[in-house]
């Protein structure tokens, strides 16, 4: 008799449960979509086109490229998002569009490479943005006409005190036309040897031509005393090399104060070098004088040259 109520008060709680639960699933609308455009079914055999997760376009000085950006909405209520290309050169159909629900748009845009671009690597991208998220779409575009340029530069090498240490600071830009995966090696050399010799942290994976990077390389154990010369040199495959040298002098006024004790200690050492040497020199006998005996009063006789006393 008392089975029945339970099993009754045990359903409407679960069927709470599952009325309470549902319009927190529902408020919770899926997230929208930007990816490049796929050219639907067609294709060999009947398959579609896999879809594509960034835009890649070729083309020479002066071209016109399109391509498609799609935005998927599927949620149950309209959507508005905003649109902007990351690079001059491109050019949207529209800067603000709105998805129906459950549905995508997709949006030309072009790409206008100018007659002066230089042949190589110059990435950009699409971004999205609305209801508080966005979405950046990889554009690698590559114009033609000319062979790849790898070249890299070091610069503005420095080096701070940074509490009980110091960091290296120094800027490296991409001076070719491709995109380059430099690595970097930080040297430093001070008056009794190298001091530090190690890989950089925190070299980008990939640096775009024409771009600049500001990186910074923590140095806990700096020396404290010795003056240090900062070599930071970065390569990367296509023959790019280059480096750049800083210094780091922690206290300056105490270089010349060594400086003039070590030329204290350099002079003392060299006047008792030479005194040890002039004493283990033997002493030099001098010659006995010539003499000649004569009569009294009679003047004392010249030596002739040639002839023996």
């Amino acid at each position: 008799m008392t089975t029945r109520p339970r099993l009754a008060l045990s359903a409407l709680t679960a069927t709470a449960v599952l009325l309470t639960a549902a319009p927190a699933a529902v408020a919770d609308p899926p997230p929208w979509t930007a990816a490049p455009a796929t050219n639907g079914e067609g294709g060999e055999g009947g398959k579609s086109t896999p879809a594509r997760t960034a835009f890649y376009l070729e083309g020479g000085p002066g071209a016109v490229l399109e391509d498609r950006l799609s935005v998927a909405n599927p949620a149950d209520q309209p959507r508005s998002l905003e649109l902007r290309g990351s690079g001059p050169w491109v050019a949207l159909a529209a800067k603000r569009v709105r998805v129906p629900p459950r549905t995508r748009a997709d949006v030309p845009f072009t790409v206008t490479v100018p007659s002066g671009a230089r042949p190589g690597e110059h990435p950009a991208a699409l971004v999205v943005t609305g209801g508080g998220k966005e979405v950046r779409v990889p554009l690698a575009l590559r114009v033609t006409g000319g062979p790849a340029l790898a070249a890299l530069a070091v610069e503005d090498v420095r080096v701070e005190k940074a509490g009980t240490g110091a960091v290296i600071r120094y800027s490296l830009v991409n001076r070719g036309n491709t995109a380059l995966a430099p690595t970097l090696v930080i040297r430093a050399d001070g008056l009794f040897g190298t001091v530090l010799r190690r890989a950089a942290s925190g070299v980008p994976a990939g640096l775009p031509p024409g771009g600049r990077v500001r990186l910074a390389e923590p140095w806990p154990g700096a020396p404290r005393l010795d003056r240090v010369d900062v070599r930071v040199t970065a390569t990367a495959p296509g023959g790019a090399h280059a480096s750049a040298t800083g210094a780091w002098t922690p206290l300056p006024w105490a270089l010349p104060a060594l400086g003039g004790f070590a030329l204290a200690l350099v002079a003392a050492a060299g006047l008792f070098v030479r005194r040890r040497r002039r004493a283990r020199r033997p002493a030099r006998r001098r010659p006995p004088e010539a003499t000649t005996e004569n009569a009294p009063g009679e003047p004392a006789a010249r030596p002739v040259a040639g002839t023996r006393p």
